[in-house]
């Protein structure tokens, strides 16, 4: 599996507030055998990671899957959702500490059950802080002792919550919800924001109002701010000779212009989203079920691209997918990252790897905030030899 196959989901016309555009996904039938449902957290959360380190961010929630076969517990997705502007991370908000980003529920006799907990977006922006988290893997004179004592520690990136973002709130709340709803993918200013899919029509339906305590990054919130409003949906129906003469016309020609929009829209608007190919991780097996995180290829040239999380059935397809959209600086520190890694750190194999001067790759590692990792005597001494000769 290299792509994100949105098979079985349908789309359907979008929905416009300003800059802020809604797009639906239905599924002819919710997909057996899996449920979602909401714990309510509220405030900071500081997770416990197998590697002995600690992610800490703003954890509104937790998401259950239930692969029972009884769905239960969905019910309790609607307990605590809030919208508006009026939510607020702060005001002597205790840290709630997590066992894992994902960790199997067990029952009073300490057996697995057929549920499992798991942060949403947090577990794929944490596989994005990890990348190549442990730093130099060989002493060259060039990286500091604290770069090869503690690698990129501390890591962090910044997000915006939902609410925070102009015009989502109001948009997320006016939002009609069409029969069986299961996703829906998020534009703002006609960028791809964001995309989110469940199982279940009653899952989205319970879970949809969580959108707006969701991280989104940089890039989403400056479009959001400054973007102008952008157009609705029209449907354009010929009248007269050849065109629309009854009921069966009309109704014919309408769907006919869902699936116009529905083409333009997967071919235009979603086409970096679903033709990239992504790195998955398997996380967790659920029964007939797996749980993934994937990171994009971090390729330069202006494409967006996006780290998120999907639960896939037996044959791929995505039963479960949330996302989060990079911005330039962080596409352009993963692509950093990897190709440091693949030269084993040599800072002057990375230069004829990327075709240019040490000086230049210098440059850009301090420009992605790693200017710490940097030996700066041998780095200046380096550097001035290289202008000398």
């Amino acid at each position: 599996m290299s792509r994100i196959d949105l098979s079985g989901l349908d789309v359907r016309p979008a929905q416009v507030w300003g800059g802020v555009r809604l797009v639906p996904l239905v599924r002819a039938e919710p997909v057996p055998g899996l449920r979602l449902h909401r714990e309510v957290y509220g405030g900071f959360g500081a997770v416990d990671l197998p590697d002995r380190t600690t992610y800490l961010s703003y954890v509104p929630h937790g998401f259950v899957a239930d692969w029972t076969g009884t769905g239960s517990g969905a019910e309790s997705a609607a307990y605590g959702t809030r919208l508006g502007g009026e939510v607020t991370a702060a005001d002597s908000m205790p840290v709630r500490r997590l066992h894992r980003m994902a960790k199997r529920r067990r029952d009073k006799d300490g057996r697995a059950e057929r549920r499992l907990r798991f942060l949403p977006l947090h577990l794929a922006l944490e596989g994005y802080l990890a990348l190549h988290f442990g730093g130099p893997s060989v002493v060259w004179d060039e990286w500091s002792r604290e770069a090869v004592r503690h690698g990129l520690s501390p890591r962090s990136e910044a997000a915006y919550a939902g609410w925070s973002v102009p015009g989502l709130a109001e948009a997320l709340r006016i939002f009609e919800l069409h029969p069986g709803q299961c996703g829906m993918l998020l534009y703002v200013a006609d960028a791809l924001a964001a995309a989110f899919v469940v199982p279940h029509p009653e899952d989205y339906r319970l879970l949809h109002p969580t959108l707006v305590e969701d991280l989104y990054g940089e890039l989403v919130h400056q479009y959001a701010y400054y973007g102008a409003p952008v157009p609705e949906f029209t449907a354009r129906i010929r009248d007269g000779a050849g065109g629309v003469r009854n009921l069966a016309g009309l109704r014919a020609a309408a769907r006919e212009q869902e699936r116009a929009w529905a083409a333009a829209h997967d071919g235009l608007m979603a086409r970096d989203l679903l033709e990239t190919s992504y790195a998955f991780e398997r996380v967790q097996r659920m029964g007939p079920f797996d749980l993934y995180r994937f990171l994009p290829p971090f390729l330069r040239g202006g494409a967006e691209q996006h780290i998120g999380e999907l639960i896939t059935d037996r044959k791929g397809r995505t039963v479960y997918l949330k996302t989060f959209r990079l911005s330039e600086n962080q596409i352009r520190k993963g692509h950093l990252l990897r190709r440091l890694a693949d030269c084993d750190w040599h800072l002057g194999r990375t230069a004829e790897a990327l075709g240019t001067s040490y000086a230049e790759v210098v440059r850009r590692i301090r420009s992605a905030g790693l200017d710490p990792l940097l030996n700066a005597h041998v780095v200046t001494e380096r550097l001035r030899e290289d202008q000398e000769s």
